[in-house]
């Protein structure tokens, strides 16, 4: 299985499609804003939501979708990345909700050979995320610094740091 590409592997134009989707629970959405001390009451009070907002339920806080598609995101784009550099834009486009599928997309929109270093280059991508419905839900662009194959050959390969099994009694 492949995770993450070198700069040669990264063609401008080029679509990643995340697989598989995730279906978001109640208890993802309020483990989130409990992590994130996020306690605003469209997340976490139903009474609140059924009763004061236009959606008449839950939202799913929005930053736990563009989280998980930045997860999503990570074997086809960022596994073997130096650095994430840049959030250029985000966009929460429409409200997910608990018991929706999100799936994830990747677009290679630039890349470029770092001006100090010659052995990793920057990465210009646009990821969206849409629901089963295929209403889209939440874009965003990001800078990802990524290794050349120079870079990985001479640090250890596709597994570095990976350590080799022990047979026992020996």
């Amino acid at each position: 299985m492949q995770f993450g590409r070198t700069y040669e592997e990264f063609e401008v134009g080029a679509v990643y499609k995340h697989w598989p989707g995730k279906t978001v629970t109640e208890y993802d959405d309020h483990l989130f804003c409990l992590l994130t001390m996020n306690h605003h009451p469209l997340h976490m009070d139903t009474n609140y939501a059924e009763k004061t907002t236009d959606f008449g339920k839950n939202v799913v806080v929005g930053n736990y979708i563009y989280s998980l598609l930045l997860g999503m995101s990570v074997p086809d784009v960022s596994g073997k990345a130096i650095a994430n550099l840049e959030i250029e834009s985000l966009k929460h486009v429409a409200p997910t909700f608990h018991g929706d599928t999100v799936y994830g997309e990747t677009t290679v929109l630039d890349k470029w050979p770092s001006k100090s270093k010659n052995d990793r280059g920057i990465v210009h991508v646009e990821t969206r995320g849409y629901k089963q419905d295929g209403t889209l839900v939440c874009v965003f662009r990001r800078k990802v610094m990524v290794p050349t194959g120079t870079y990985v050959k001479e640090r250890g390969g596709e597994q570095p740091g990976r350590p080799e099994l022990k047979e026992q009694g020996k």
